[in-house]
């Protein structure tokens, strides 16, 4: 049986690129059954502590400084999440007549001139035009670029810039974070990894918090050596049937998140003997020691 301990760490926060909005939200989770123990670090085949992470799932986020004051000004944050982009939802008539004014085609062309910040589209955009009397379907933005906002928008959908044009399109689809080619996705749930970890460890966290929201806890920094103090390792605190879930979606993407290693439940998968599957691990006494309350993941 393969035996093996990891190090944790403090909070687990980053700043992304280029957020929206400032807001920042703590939430203190205390894991009171918990015993703070620290053991050696090493590779999957030796020995790593298993002590849990005390965290807060931070919101961080900031704008380039020119930019914040105009988006935080007009942008409506909440019609980025939560809407479906396949509802055929449009913006307001009202909105849509107040563009067709004198003032509102004056305020159009202000924002077009003043857009500034990008973001990234997460799925393939439809471009609507809302310059008639009529919405017009006009084009489609591929997947996988970054598009001009003005940080206008009215119910479910934003305002781009294209070629000097505005149009309109589902702001779900639009992220701060470059999507994860195949994974794809956004993190949406204000939680975030700190300076220090390394670029794999950001792409895990953003590609396990966009298919698994509900999880707010990840612990990755921390004194001492082992993948957790070079920034290398993540906890991700999730159990039972979810946490496996979390543990089969990180392994079926290790290639393209960067993944050595990921225990979970008591087992081990790795890149190295990956033809093996998961392989058990000698009981270390606790669910925290064997792995039964986070989805512990190492990369390279």
């Amino acid at each position: 049986m393969a035996s093996h301990r990891h190090k944790r760490e403090t909070s687990a926060r980053r700043i992304p690129r280029a957020g929206l909005l400032a807001a920042p939200v703590a939430v203190l989770v205390t894991l009171s059954a918990v015993t703070l123990g620290v053991a050696t670090g090493g590779s999957p085949t030796s020995a790593e502590d298993a002590t849990p992470l005390l965290a807060s799932g931070a919101i961080s986020q900031s704008l380039p400084e020119r930019a914040e004051e105009a988006v935080t000004r007009s942008f409506d944050r909440s019609a980025l999440t939560g809407v479906s982009a396949g509802s055929g939802q449009l913006v307001s008539a009202k909105f849509q007549k107040k563009l067709l004014t004198g003032v509102g085609r004056l305020e159009t062309k202000r924002a077009v001139r003043q857009a500034e910040v990008q973001l990234w589209a997460i799925e393939d955009l439809e471009l609507w035009s809302l310059e008639g009397k009529k919405p017009k379907k006009a084009g489609q933005f591929k997947s996988g670029k970054q598009i001009l906002v003005t940080g206008r928008s009215d119910g479910p959908r934003a305002e781009v810039v294209l070629d000097g044009k505005p149009y309109w399109v589902a702001s779900e689809l639009l992220s701060e974070d470059e999507p994860i080619p195949g994974i794809g996705g956004s993190c949406t749930n204000g939680t975030s990894v700190p300076g220090g970890v390394s670029a794999n460890i950001v792409k895990v966290h953003r590609a396990v918090c966009a298919a698994f929201p509900e999880i707010r806890i990840y612990g990755t920094l921390r004194g001492g050596g082992g993948d957790h103090g070079s920034g290398r390792a993540v906890d991700i605190m999730v159990s039972g049937a979810r946490g496996q879930q979390v543990a089969d979606f990180v392994r079926a993407n290790a290639g393209v998140l960067g993944v050595s290693y990921a225990i979970y439940a008591q087992r081990i998968w790795s890149v190295e003997r990956g033809g093996e599957g998961w392989r058990g691990m000698s009981n270390r006494g606790s669910a925290t020691a064997n792995h039964f309350d986070h989805v512990h993941v190492s990369t390279f």
